[in-house]
This record gives C-alpha cells, sequence and structure tokens, in this order.
C-alpha cells in the first residue's frame, strides 16, 4: 500500500525503449513503402463508369428465386455446408489438443520444436489448397472439404492450444505431483480444467471461421452452398446465385449469435 509521502513525489513518465521506437518507425515505412510500391487506381475505383457498370452487375441479382423447389435445394447443401465446418472443427480440436501436448515442451525442447514447426506448415496452407490437394486422394464432395476444414484448423487450434498449456498456472499441478499424483493424472486434474474454457472458446470461434470457409471451398469442388454458388454464377444466373449469398450470410449470422452465447456462458 503506498503512503501518503510516496503518492505526493512526483510520478516519473514511462520509459520509451529504443526498440519500441524502432519497431514503430518499421512499420511506418513499411505502410508507406506499400502504398508507394502497390498500383494502387484510385480514380478509377471511384470514376462514374466503376459506379455505373458495378450497379448494373449489382441488379442482375434482384429479385432472388424464393422458389420452393430452388429454397429445398438451399437446405440442403446449407445443412452440408454446416456439418463441414462442425465435423471438421471436432477433429481439429482433438488433433490440436494431442499436438498441443509436445508443442507445449511437455516432452523435451526438440519435441515442442519438431511440433510447432509441424503445425507452423498446417496453419500456413490455406483451406482452399488443402482442399485442392485432398480432392484428388478423397474425390470431389465434402469429405474432401471437411479433411481441409481439419488441417488447417488443427494448426491454429493446435497453436492456440500450446499457448494456453504454456500460460496456465504450474502450481496446482505441481501440488499434486508433490503429494503423489501421477504425472498424467496431475495433467488432467490441475492443468487440463485452468485452460479448457479458453480453448473451448478458441474452438467455437475457428467454428465460426469454419462456416465461412465451408461456404467457399464448395468454389473446388468441395459440396456445400461454395458449390451451388460457383455453379449458378459460371451460368450467370444470377437470381439463383443471390439466393444462395443470402443464405450464406443468414448462416453465418446464426453460427456467430449461437458461438458467442456459449462463449459469453463459458467464461461467465
Amino acid at each position: 500500500m503506498n503512503s501518503p509521502l510516496q503518492n505526493s513525489l512526483p510520478q516519473r513518465p514511462p520509459v520509451v525503449r529504443l526498440s519500441t521506437l524502432l519497431l514503430l518507425a518499421g512499420m511506418m515505412a513499411l505502410i508507406i513503402a506499400s502504398f508507394i510500391s502497390l498500383p494502387l487506381e484510385w480514380n478509377e475505383l471511384f470514376a462514374s463508369d466503376s459506379a455505373r457498370s458495378t450497379v448494373e452487375f449489382l441488379r442482375g441479382f434482384a429479385p432472388p428465386d424464393v422458389s420452393p423447389r430452388f429454397l429445398h435445394k438451399i437446405g440442403g447443401a446449407a445443412a452440408e455446408t454446416l456439418a463441414m465446418s462442425a465435423l471438421g472443427t471436432l477433429i481439429a480440436a482433438f488433433a490440436g489438443l494431442l499436438l498441443a501436448l509436445p508443442a507445449s515442451g511437455r516432452f523435451g525442447a526438440a519435441a515442442r520444436a519438431a511440433t510447432r514447426a509441424f503445425l507452423n506448415v498446417l496453419r500456413s496452407i490455406p483451406e482452399l489448397v488443402w482442399a485442392s490437394i485432398l480432392l484428388i486422394a478423397a474425390g470431389l464432395g465434402p469429405f474432401a472439404g471437411t479433411l481441409a476444414l481439419a488441417a488447417h484448423t488443427a494448426g491454429v487450434l493446435g497453436r492456440l492450444f500450446a499457448d494456453a498449456l504454456e500460460n496456465g498456472s504450474p502450481m496446482a499441478e505441481a501440488t499434486l505431483r508433490i503429494n503423489g499424483a501421477r504425472r498424467m493424472a496431475a495433467f488432467f486434474y490441475a492443468t487440463l480444467p485452468q485452460t479448457i474454457p479458453q480453448m473451448m472458446s478458441y474452438t467455437l470461434y475457428r467454428w465460426e471461421n469454419n462456416i465461412r470457409a465451408a461456404a467457399i471451398l464448395g468454389v473446388v469442388g468441395a459440396g456445400g452452398l461454395g458449390q451451388m454458388l460457383k455453379y449458378h454464377l459460371s451460368l450467370f444466373q444470377m437470381q439463383q446465385a443471390a439466393t444462395v449469398i443470402l443464405a450464406m450470410l443468414l448462416m453465418v449470422a446464426v453460427v456467430d449469435a449461437i458461438s458467442s452465447a456459449l462463449r459469453r456462458a463459458m467464461t461467465r
């Protein structure tokens, strides 16, 4: 507790390190260089011809096709997209937890470095690239899309889970080990309960992202709403494409609301 004498003394301003200033200067230089090097055609973007062409293109989407037969197709594709995202996220969560154990340093420095390098590879490859690769092995359809989501998301969740395990307090597990508990039992009863809410929050957030990704994976033939969107756009059936886009927006909004409610309930 601060004394009155300490409170009356003038407070020193926080010291700004030279490394922080150099980092900020480097980031500013990178931003300026990006604006200079990229061919940004602002005049063409805001030209009257561009605006008129955009409006004419958007008019082709109205009105959306809301016929019962087409809506039935949309429902089936939306269910397929939802199943792809949910199953892919579930597989990734289990794989990420298994990979997080060595990635958090529990099996030595060599295993930590190797596992983290493997996780970097998994998450560095985008879902579309994973889907293109897995389509050769699994064929067209939602199975390849599910595996693509699982591969990329396992890399993301594995890194996040490993960081959560490393940042957890070691005191509870150490206390159990001192009192004779085995290493695995101490982990399940002390460390894992601390990090499960954070892990579940990460998993739900990635599920939201995978909903969007699953809707796009259909472009390469992975099924779901994305495949319907590619089909109707390739035939210039804009009204049907508008219905597919609206279904995507509605599904993402519903899943976002459900996921946010679940995260709030778990962190309360």
